[in-house]
């Protein structure tokens, strides 16, 4: 972990498992109708799973697992970029969408210099836990508040668009 990175700790504490799963929850019931939102947790399931993979695997496998992460991740932070950062932006934050782009862009980069390392070394479990435990604050923030506040402010047309929005842009990403 790197000196910034443990400041940030320090600042702001991981959210622990149990807080994660109440988020989860409370937005699993918010996104009924919602089909931006339940694309959304639909693909951070995905996501937990191939880090649970990852760890779990060695060797070629487990690079074909990463380089399956990298690409969801990737297709998925696009169409977030694209598509719903501006509306959490109007309806909860400009900080948040400003902060929410910044941790994709230090994501993407980290998961490049990932898919450089050898599988299964120490270093590379090191930066595969790091990954994933600013995936899980991310994930955290975005189904704690930036999605519900979307959800109960933005108007009912702008969630329409998005939720459709939303799948066609990742579908482009995913077929490229």
């Amino acid at each position: 972990m790197s000196f910034l990175d443990r400041i940030a700790s320090a600042l702001a504490p991981a959210a622990s498992e149990e807080k994660r799963m109440e988020a989860r929850e409370q937005l699993e019931q918010m996104a009924v109708n919602e089909p931006f939102a339940e694309q959304i947790l639909a693909q951070h399931r995905q996501i937990e799973s191939l880090f649970a993979q990852a760890r779990d695997e060695n060797g070629p496998h487990a690079q074909a697992t990463i380089e399956e992460l990298a690409l969801l991740l990737n297709g998925h932070a696009m169409a977030e970029e694209a598509v719903i950062y501006p509306e959490i932006s109007d309806h909860s934050s400009k900080a948040h969408a400003g902060m929410a782009y910044e941790e994709h862009a230090m994501t993407k980069v980290q998961l490049a210099a990932l898919q450089k390392m050898q599988p299964g070394t120490q270093e590379w479990r090191e930066k595969l836990d790091h990954i994933e435990s600013a995936v899980q604050q991310h994930v955290y923030q975005e189904e704690s508040s930036w999605l519900p506040d979307v959800i109960r402010y933005a108007p009912a047309e702008a969630r329409q668009r998005m939720s459709l929005n939303f799948r066609e842009y990742f579908d482009r990403f995913e077929r490229a």
